[in-house]
C-alpha cells in the first residue's frame, strides 16, 4: 500500500472518530417538533471598558469591576434547568428586579407626579364651579367727597347725585336657580376630572411599559456583551494558533491574515456592544428618575415562559373595558354633552337675590340725618331676574360649539377603539412570533456550533480553508447573539400585550 493511501485512511479515520464524537454530544431531538424554549441568559451587573480590554488581552487588571455577580449556563440542547449562581452586589451598585425598577420609577420620575398633580388640580375645577351654588358676601367700606350738589352726568342715561360721606356695609347675592345650568357646568367638571385621573393613569401604564423595555434591553445588550466577550476570547485563540503555525511554514499568511480580520471583526463587536450596554443603562437610570448614571444589577424573572393567550378578540375585548385612554376619552365626550348642555341653558332667565346692609357715620344730611353715628344704618333685600333678550346670537353659537365639539370628542373616541384593537392584535402576533423564535434560535445555535465544530475539525485536519472557518465562526457569533436577545425578546413583547389589554 502506497504511503499517500495510508495517509488518506488515516485522516477518514480521524474524521470518522471526530464525526461520532458529535453524534454522541448532539442532543436527541423528538420528531414531533422543535426543542423546548430556552430561558435567556440571566446578566446582572455592568462591565466596564477596562474589562472589555481584559478580555481581549486574557489580563487581569487590579482595581477592575468584578465580572456578573449572577450568570446562567446552559446545556445547549438539553432540556434541564440553568445552574445559577448568585453572589451580593458590589459596593455602590443597586440590585433590582423588575419589580423593584417600576416601584423606583412611580415614585420617582417626574411624569407621573405631573400627571398626578393635573388630576389634582382638575379636581379643584369641581369645586371653583360648584361655588355659584353658595351665597356671596361682599365687604364694602366707601369714603366720598364731592362738591355740594354735584351730579354725575357723563358716561350713564341717569345722573346719580354725589353726597359726601364714609360708610361701611355687606352685600350679599344667592343664585336662585339658573335652569340647570350651574349643575350641568358641575358633571360636566366631575366628568373631566375623572377624565384627568385616567389621564394620569395612562401615564403610569407608559411609564411602567418604558420601565419593562429598559429593563429588559439592558439585560440583553449585557447578554450581547457576555457573547461578544466570549467571541473575541475564541477568536484570540484561533488567532494565535494560525500565528504559531504561520511562523512555523505549516499554514499561509492568507490563513493568518483572515484570523487576525476575525479578531478585529470581534474586538468591533464587543465595542458597540459595551456602547450599548452603557445606553441602556443611561435610558433605564432616566426611567428610574435618577438625574445621574446608576451602576445596576439586575435580576430578571425566573418565572417560566408560557405561550400568549390563544383568542386575541378576548384580549380586545378587555382593552375596551379597561384601557385607560379609551375611559378617558368616555369620560371627555360625557363632559362635553354636559357642557353642551350648559351653554344653550344660557338661554333661558338667571334668578338671584340680593342684601345689603351697612352704617354710614359721616356723611352728608341726606345720607346722614342723625347725629348719632349708629342710627345711620341702612338694609334692603330684593331679587333680580336677568331675561336674556339678544345678544347677536352669542349663546346660540356657544351651545353650537360645545356641540360640535362634544360630536368632534365622540370620533376621537371611535378611532381609539379603533386603534387600540389594531395595537393589541399587532401585540399578540408580535408575542406568538416571539415565542415560536425562542425554539427556533436554540436550534440555530445548536446548529451553528456543530457546524463550527466540524469545520475547525477539517481546517486543523488540512481539508477546509480558513475562509470556511471564519464564516463558520460568523454564523455561530450571530446564532449566539440570536438566542440570547429571543428570551428577552418575548418577555419585552408580553409585557406590551399586557400593556395593550389591562395594563402592566
Amino acid at each position: 500500500m502506497k504511503r499517500t493511501d495510508k495517509r488518506a485512511i488515516l485522516v477518514l479515520l480521524l474524521l470518522a472518530l471526530q464525526m461520532r464524537g458529535f453524534a454522541q454530544e448532539r442532543p436527541a431531538q423528538t420528531a414531533q417538533g422543535l426543542p423546548t424554549a430556552p430561558v435567556p441568559q440571566t446578566v446582572l451587573s455592568q462591565v466596564s471598558l477596562a474589562q472589555a480590554v481584559s478580555a481581549q488581552t486574557g489580563t487581569q487588571q487590579t482595581g477592575a469591576p468584578q465580572p456578573p455577580a449572577t450568570q446562567t449556563s446552559q446545556a445547549t440542547g438539553s432540556n434541564a434547568p440553568a445552574n445559577t449562581q448568585t453572589s451580593t452586589a458590589p459596593p455602590g451598585t443597586l440590585s433590582l428586579n423588575l419589580q423593584q425598577a417600576e416601584a423606583y420609577a412611580i415614585k420617582n420620575n417626574p411624569q407621573v407626579s405631573v400627571a398626578r398633580l393635573l388630576a389634582f388640580a382638575s379636581q379643584q375645577v369641581t369645586r371653583e364651579v360648584k361655588s355659584n351654588l353658595w351665597p356671596t358676601a361682599t365687604g364694602e367700606l366707601t369714603g366720598v367727597d364731592a362738591q355740594s350738589g354735584s351730579r354725575i352726568t357723563a358716561g350713564a342715561l341717569n345722573n346719580p347725585i354725589i353726597y359726601e360721606r364714609a360708610a361701611a356695609g355687606l352685600m350679599v347675592t344667592q343664585l336662585i336657580t339658573d335652569f340647570g345650568r350651574t349643575a350641568n357646568l358641575i358633571s360636566s367638571a366631575n366628568y373631566t376630572a375623572k377624565a384627568e385621573n385616567q389621564n394620569a393613569v395612562a401615564t403610569k401604564e407608559q411609564i411602567l411599559l418604558a420601565v419593562s423595555k429598559a429593563f429588559y434591553n439592558a439585560l440583553q445588550a449585557h447578554a450581547v456583551l457576555t457573547v461578544a466577550q466570549q467571541t473575541v476570547n475564541e477568536r484570540q485563540t484561533v488567532a494565535h494558533q494560525v500565528e504559531t503555525l504561520f511562523k512555523n511554514k505549516l499554514k499561509s499568511e492568507l490563513d493568518y491574515s483572515f484570523a487576525s480580520v476575525n479578531l478585529a471583526q470581534a474586538q468591533l463587536l464587543l465595542l458597540d456592544a459595551q456602547n450599548n450596554e452603557n445606553a441602556a443603562y443611561a435610558t433605564l437610570s432616566m426611567v428610574l428618575g435618577f438625574p445621574n448614571l446608576q451602576a445596576f444589577q439586575l435580576v430578571e424573572d425566573t418565572d417560566p415562559m408560557t405561550a400568549p393567550p390563544s383568542n386575541v378578540d378576548d384580549l380586545i375585548g378587555q382593552a375596551f373595558s379597561a384601557r385607560p385612554e379609551i375611559l378617558s376619552l368616555q369620560f371627555q365626550y360625557q363632559a362635553a354633552k354636559k357642557f353642551q348642555i350648559a351653554e344653550r341653558d344660557l338661554l333661558f332667565p338667571n334668578i338671584r337675590a340680593l342684601a345689603a346692609i351697612g352704617d354710614t357715620p359721616v356723611g352728608n344730611p341726606a345720607v346722614a340725618p342723625s347725629p348719632s353715628a349708629l342710627n345711620n344704618t341702612y338694609g334692603a333685600v330684593g331679587g333680580n331676574i336677568e331675561i336674556p333678550i339678544f345678544n347677536g346670537f352669542l349663546y346660540t353659537a356657544r351651545a353650537k360649539e360645545a356641540n360640535l365639539r362634544a360630536q368632534a370628542t365622540q370620533e376621537r373616541l371611535q378611532d381609539m377603539r379603533n386603534l387600540i384593537s389594531r395595537d393589541v392584535r399587532t401585540s399578540w402576533l408580535n408575542a406568538n412570533t416571539a415565542y415560536q423564535r425562542l425554539a427556533v434560535t436554540q436550534l440555530l445555535l445548536q446548529q451553528a456550533k456543530l457546524s463550527l465544530d466540524l469545520a475547525q475539525s477539517r481546517y486543523n485536519l488540512g481539508l477546509g480553508s480558513i475562509v470556511e472557518l471564519s464564516q463558520a465562526q460568523l454564523q455561530q457569533t450571530q446564532a449566539e447573539i440570536t438566542y440570547a436577545q429571543a428570551g428577552y425578546d418575548y418577555r419585552l413583547s408580553l409585557a406590551v400585550l399586557t400593556y395593550e389589554t389591562t395594563g402592566i
